[in-house]
């Protein structure tokens, strides 16, 4: 069953995203720019959370351009623009992985 973007949880944001990529989201180039942009902003959110968390507590520049917690939610913007334009139910995608994780736990590998 095809569930109406605005019923879902991520409805509201979908909405907000139409404006805002009103002119691009039909171009053929939006998704690769998007897929571009995940990767970019893991990089970033990666180097924020090393800086503060692990590997390089001395990198003070990364700790003062970025915080990790902002650059999650560019993370996921970027994702909730990729599942717009290419009509994946976000919804239905994360509650199979979490299915999945719950098997794991439930049915180890041996």
């Amino acid at each position: 069953m095809k569930k109406n973007k605005n019923t879902s949880p991520f409805g509201y944001y979908f909405t907000y995203l139409d404006k805002i990529d009103k002119n691009v989201k039909d171009s053929t180039e939006f998704g690769s720019m998007l897929i571009l942009s995940i990767v970019e902003e893991l990089g970033e959110m990666s180097r924020a959370y090393l800086a503060k968390h692990g590997r390089k507590p001395s990198n003070i520049a990364a700790q003062e351009d970025e915080a990790y917690e902002r650059e999650l939610g560019d993370i996921l913007v970027s994702i909730l623009r990729l599942a717009r334009i290419k009509k994946i139910d976000l919804n239905d995608a994360l509650m199979y992985s979490l299915k999945k994780i719950e098997k794991r736990k439930s049915e180890p590998k041996r």
